[in-house]
C-alpha cells in the first residue's frame, strides 16, 4: 500500500499527465473521457453516459474505474446508478432526464482522500417540435398598387431548443423561397405575391430532436385581400332636416376588384352606434344619403368596405366625420308643473310654474321663447292672460280658483304642440296607492298601485332632504298606464323626499310621499348624550337627533350604553322618534359612564361617552331633615324670645341698670330754701308712696366727740351696734340695691379718711331731723342709689357760713361697704320712710338736708325735743322685703337755729371726690 506522499504524487502526476503540452503545443492526453459527447436529449427519456480511462493512468497511479465517482453540477450521483464496466470503464445511468443538469463530470477519489476531475460534458435536455397549426393568411393592401401577404401560424409548445421556422410556398410548377421568421416564430411577412393564382403554403418546424410541417394552405391571394379604407369623406346636410349625405374615395382599383361597403353613425356625445343596412350599401358607389336622422341634430359617420362577393376581410373604419342636420318645428311640448304657495294668504295663490327645456330630438332647434296663456275657467268672463317667457319658470299671482294653462315653445321654424296643465280649486281626486321604492342598479325604482278611475298621467317629484337649506324640487312626467318609473341622477347616501300627483282630465289627486335612499351607509357620527336631570336612583338623558346629513341613512334606533368604574355595561335600545329617556335603578353617589349609538340598516356609530354622578340624597330627603332642623331652631327661638319677654325687667336689671335722671328727681320737691311746715298726723305719710326707691344708711361721725354729750351719742352707738350685727346683709352706702353695683359703706375704721373720689357714683341723702328746742335733733339718712352725677345747674360749690367758726372740720364720707356679700345684689331693697309723728304734738318741726364736704361738716338741723327725736328714729326704721333693717344712726350736733339753716340743701360736689349732704 502506498504511503500518503506516494498518493500525492500520483495526483500532481495526473495533473501534469492532463495538462502538459507536447513541443507543438497542444494537450498530450486526457486521463479520461465521457461519451456521448454534449448530447442533446429528449425531456423524461432514458439515458446512460461512460467514462473512460486511459491506460497510461493506469500504470502509473494504479487508478482503476472502481475510484470512479459521477457528479451532476457538483451534486454526488448515488452510487446505485453506478455500473464498473471493467477497470477501466464506468458506467452511469440516468431513467428520467429531468432530473439531469449541466455539467456531468467524471472524477476519481484517490487513496479515498484527493479527489481529481477526470473529464465533464454539457447536457442538453429538450422536446422535439410539434406540428404548426391554424396556418392563415391575408393580403394587405398597402398602396394604391401595392400589397404584401402576412401568415400566422400556432408554433406549438415550447421544446427548450433552438427550433427554426420555416414559411414555405409554391405554385404547382414553381417553388418561392422560404420566408424565415425574425425575432418571432410564428408570423412571417412575403412581399411578392400574385393575384388570380393558387398558391400553396406550409409552415416547417426544425430543431435537434425532429422536425414538423403543417397542413398546406391553397389559396388565391385576390381572395385574401384586406383593402384600405375609404378615403376623404365628407358629410353635408340635405334639403330635408332628417337626411345628410356621406361622399369618399375608394383607393383600390375596379379592375382589381369591386367593392361593397358599410355606413355607420352616432348622435355627438352618445356610445351607441348605428348602421345602414348593408342591403343598401352592396354595390360599388362613392356616395351615400342618410335618411331617418332627428333635426337639428350632430351625427358621427364612418365608413369600410370589402369585395362585393364578401371574400376576404372588412378594410378598417375610415376617419369619423360629423355633420349636423336642418331645424325642424319642436316635435312635442314642454312638461309644465306648478308649484302653489298659500302661506301669505290661503285666498290669494302664488303659483310658480316651472317647465323642462325640450330634449334636441324634441326641440328641433333653438327655442327663442315660450309662450305661457293663463285662462280662469271658473269666471268665463275673465280675460285670457298671454305671457313670453325666455326662462324656464315663470311666476303668478292668482286668487283662489281653477285654471288652464297652456304653454308652446317657440324656435325659427314655428311652434310646438301645447303644452296643457290644469290648476284646480282643490286636489279632490283619489290619490294613488301604496307607494314604494326600490334601489336597482344606481337607480331608484318608484312604483305605486293606480287608482280606480283613469288617470292621464303622473308627475313624480323628489326632491334632496337638507337640515341647512331648502329643497330643491326636481320632477318628471310619467304616461297614465306606467305604475313605476326609474329616478336618474340620485346619490347614494343621500336622503330624498319623493311624492306623486295622478292628473285627470278633470283635475289632479292629491299627492302621495315617501322618503328613500338609493344606498345606506352607517351614521357619520354617533348621538351626543347629555344628562337633564340627576337624581338618587334615576338621570333623565337628552340627544339630539342626528342631522339628515349625518344620517346617511334610515335611523332604526338609539342604543344607550351605561355603566360604572368597575361594572357591566348595560344596553337599552330606545325607539328612533324618541329624544329623551331615564334610566333608573341607579346606585346613589355613583359614577356612570354614558353613551349612545344611532343604528341603521348599513351599521352603527358610537357617540362620545358622558360621565355623571347620581346624588347622595333623595328627592325630598334633604328637606324633610332640614325642614323639622329649621321648624325646632325657629320653636327654641320663640320660646327664648317668650321667656326673655317674661324675665325682661330681671335681665334689664342686669344688664341695663336703671339709672335715675337726676332732672327729675324728688330731691328738688324735699329741699326748699325754707322748708315748709308739715303736719304730721299719724294718718298722713310725711313723703307719698313711692317716693323712695332705695333707702339706705349714712354714717355721719364726729370728729369731735367732745361737743357731744353722752346722751346725744347713743343713738349713734345704738345704730353703730346694730350695723355690726347687720354688716353682712345691709346694703350700707353705697350698697347693692336691686340690680346695682355693689359699694362700700363708711366704717369706722376710716375716720383718719380726709378725702375719697366718688365720681363714679354720686350719692344722695335725706337727713331727717325732728327736735324740740333745746333738745339734740335725730338725723336720719335715706340715699338714693343714682350712678349718674349731678347736672351743673344742681351743683353747689359755695360752703355754708357758718362752718367757719368751727375749730375742727369735720368729714362725713358715703363709702361703698366692701363686706357687702354679693349674693344679695339681687334681693329687693325698696323701702320707704314711714310717717314721723311727734309725741306731744302734731307739727313736725323741719326736714332738711345735709351735705358733707371736705370743707364744711357741721351739721345743721331744727332744734328738737328729746322724746320727738326718739319717736322719729324709731318710725325711720323699715324692714326689707329679704329681712334687712335700714338703721338710723344719730349725730350729735349743736342745733341751729332756722335763720343759720344753710339757704339751698341741693347735693354740692366735694372736690375732693364725693357729694356731702348740706
Amino acid at each position: 500500500m502506498f504511503s500518503r506522499w506516494s498518493w500525492v504524487a500520483c495526483g500532481f502526476y495526473l495533473v501534469l499527465n492532463i495538462c502538459s503540452p507536447d513541443a507543438s503545443g497542444g494537450l498530450v492526453q486526457s486521463c479520461g473521457h465521457i461519451i456521448p459527447e454534449s448530447p442533446v436529449l429528449a425531456l423524461g427519456s432514458n439515458f446512460t453516459a461512460l467514462c473512460i480511462l486511459n491506460e497510461s493512468c493506469l500504470d502509473f497511479g494504479n487508478i482503476y474505474a472502481s475510484q470512479i465517482i459521477w457528479k451532476i453540477k457538483n451534486r454526488l450521483v448515488p452510487k446505485e446508478q453506478y455500473r464498473e464496466i471493467n477497470r477501466t470503464v464506468s458506467s452511469v445511468t440516468f431513467n428520467d432526464t429531468s432530473s439531469l443538469a449541466t455539467p456531468l463530470t467524471c472524477n476519481i477519489l484517490a487513496d479515498g482522500q484527493i479527489e481529481q476531475n477526470i473529464y465533464g460534458i454539457t447536457v442538453t435536455v429538450g422536446l422535439a417540435p410539434e406540428k404548426p397549426k391554424n396556418l392563415s393568411c391575408i393580403v394587405h393592401q398597402v398602396s394604391r398598387f401595392t400589397y404584401v401577404m402576412t401568415c400566422t401560424w400556432n408554433p406549438g409548445r415550447h421544446t427548450f431548443l433552438d427550433t427554426q421556422f420555416r414559411l414555405r410556398y409554391s405554385w404547382p410548377e414553381e417553388i418561392f423561397p422560404d420566408c424565415i421568421p425574425k425575432d418571432v416564430n410564428n408570423s412571417c411577412t412575403v412581399s411578392d405575391i400574385q393575384f388570380f393564382v393558387n398558391t400553396e403554403i406550409w409552415v416547417e418546424a426544425a430543431n435537434a430532436l425532429g422536425k414538423a410541417e403543417s397542413d398546406p394552405l391553397v389559396v388565391d391571394p385576390i381572395d385574401i385581400v384586406k383593402p384600405l379604407s375609404p378615403q376623404n369623406v365628407s358629410v353635408s346636410s340635405g334639403v330635408l332636416p332628417t337626411v345628410l349625405k356621406l361622399s369618399w374615395e375608394n383607393w383600390i382599383s375596379d379592375t382589381v376588384m369591386t367593392l361593397k361597403f358599410n355606413i355607420r353613425y352616432r348622435i355627438v356625445g352618445d356610445t351607441n352606434w348605428m348602421e345602414v343596412p348593408s342591403e343598401d350599401t352592396a354595390s360599388p358607389r362613392t356616395s351615400f344619403s342618410v335618411q331617418g336622422l332627428r333635426p337639428y341634430t350632430e351625427y358621427v359617420f364612418s365608413i369600410r368596405c370589402m369585395k362585393e362577393d364578401g371574400m376576404g376581410y372588412w378594410s378598417d373604419w375610415s376617419e369619423e366625420k360629423t355633420g349636423i342636420t336642418t331645424e325642424d318645428q319642436p316635435s312635442k311640448g314642454p312638461p309644465i308643473w306648478r308649484i302653489i304657495d298659500t302661506s301669505h294668504s290661503p285666498a290669494f295663490w302664488t303659483v310658480h310654474l316651472i317647465w323642462k327645456a325640450l330634449k334636441p330630438f324634441e326641440a328641433n332647434g333653438v327655442i327663442l321663447q315660450y309662450e305661457v296663456t293663463v285662462r280662469d275657467k271658473s269666471s268665463l268672463s275673465s280675460p285670457v292672460k298671454k305671457y313670453n317667457v325666455t326662462s324656464t319658470n315663470h311666476t303668478l299671482q292668482l286668487p283662489e280658483g281653477t285654471y288652464e294653462v297652456t304653454l308652446i315653445a317657440r324656435n325659427s321654424v314655428g311652434a310646438s304642440p301645447p303644452s296643457v296643465l290644469l290648476i284646480p280649486a282643490s286636489n279632490s281626486k283619489p290619490p294613488v296607492k301604496n307607494l314604494r321604492t326600490l334601489p336597482k342598479h344606481d337607480k331608484l325604482w318608484v312604483g305605486w298601485t293606480a287608482p280606480n278611475s283613469y288617470v292621464l298621467k303622473y308627475v313624480i317629484e323628489w326632491c334632496l332632504v337638507s337640515s341647512s337649506s331648502d329643497c330643491v324640487i326636481e320632477w318628471q312626467v310619467a304616461l297614465g298606464d306606467v305604475q313605476g318609473i326609474d329616478l336618474k341622477g340620485i346619490k347614494p347616501f343621500k336622503c330624498y323626499l319623493i311624492t306623486v300627483y295622478p292628473l285627470y282630465a278633470d283635475g289632479q289627486g292629491s299627492g302621495q310621499s315617501v322618503k328613500a335612499y338609493l344606498k345606506q351607509d352607517r351614521p357619520s357620527k354617533g348621538p351626543t348624550v347629555q344628562t337633564k336631570k340627576v337624581g338618587k336612583a334615576e338621570a333623565v338623558l337628552t340627544w339630539n337627533h342626528l342631522t339628515v346629513e349625518e344620517q346617511n341613512g334610515f335611523i332604526r334606533n338609539y342604543t344607550i350604553l351605561y355603566k360604572t368604574i368597575d361594572g357591566n355595561e348595560t344596553v337599552v335600545t330606545v325607539d328612533p322618534s324618541k329624544t329623551e329617556y331615564t334610566l333608573s335603578s341607579l346606585t346613589s353617589d355613583t359614577l356612570y359612564t354614558v353613551r349612545m349609538m344611532a343604528s341603521t340598516d348599513s351599521g352603527s356609530r358610537t357617540g362620545p361617552d358622558f360621565t355623571f354622578t347620581t346624588q347622595k340624597f333623595g328627592k325630598g330627603e334633604i328637606e324633610a331633615i332640614v325642614v323639622p332642623v329649621c321648624l325646632a331652631f325657629l320653636l327654641i327661638v320663640l320660646l327664648g324670645v317668650l321667656f326673655c319677654f317674661n324675665k325682661r325687667d330681671l335681665i334689664k336689671k342686669h344688664i341695663w341698670p336703671i339709672v335715675p335722671d337726676p332732672s327729675k328727681s324728688n330731691i328738688a320737691q324735699w329741699s326748699p330754701q325754707v322748708p315748709a311746715k308739715h303736719n304730721f298726723n299719724s294718718k298722713d305719710q310725711m313723703y307719698p308712696e313711692g317716693s323712695f326707691t332705695d333707702v339706705s344708711v349714712v354714717e355721719i361721725e364726729a370728729d369731735d366727740k367732745k361737743s357731744f354729750s353722752e346722751q346725744d351719742l347713743k343713738p349713734f352707738d345704738l345704730l353703730k351696734k346694730e350695723k355690726s350685727t347687720s354688716e353682712g346683709h345691709s346694703s350700707g352706702i353705697g350698697g347693692s340695691s336691686c340690680m346695682s353695683s355693689p359699694r362700700q359703706s363708711v366704717s369706722d375704721s376710716d375716720e383718719g379718711e380726709t378725702t375719697q373720689n366718688t365720681s363714679s357714683t354720686v350719692q344722695y341723702s335725706t337727713v331727717v331731723l325732728n327736735g324740740y328746742r333745746d333738745q339734740t335733733p335725730v338725723q336720719v339718712f335715706s340715699r338714693s342709689e343714682s350712678t349718674q352725677p349731678l347736672l351743673d345747674s344742681e351743683e353747689r360749690s359755695e360752703d355754708h357760713a357758718g362752718g367757719a367758726d368751727s375749730t375742727a372740720q369735720r368729714q362725713q364720707y358715703f363709702r361703698q361697704n366692701g363686706g357687702q356679700d354679693e349674693t344679695n345684689t339681687d334681693r329687693p331693697c325698696f323701702e320707704r320712710t314711714k310717717q314721723i309723728t311727734r309725741a306731744n304734738e302734731g307739727d313736725l318741726v323741719g326736714f332738711v338736708q345735709l351735705q358733707i364736704s371736705g370743707q364744711s361738716s357741721q351739721p345743721l338741723g331744727l332744734g328738737m325735743e328729746k322724746n320727738t327725736q326718739e319717736a322719729a328714729l324709731s318710725s325711720v326704721l323699715q324692714t326689707c322685703t329679704e329681712g334687712q333693717t335700714v338703721r338710723p344712726e344719730t349725730v350729735e350736733e349743736n342745733p341751729l337755729s332756722v335763720d343759720e339753716m344753710p339757704k339751698s340743701y341741693l347735693p354740692q360736689t366735694v372736690r375732693q371726690g364725693g357729694y356731702m349732704p348740706q
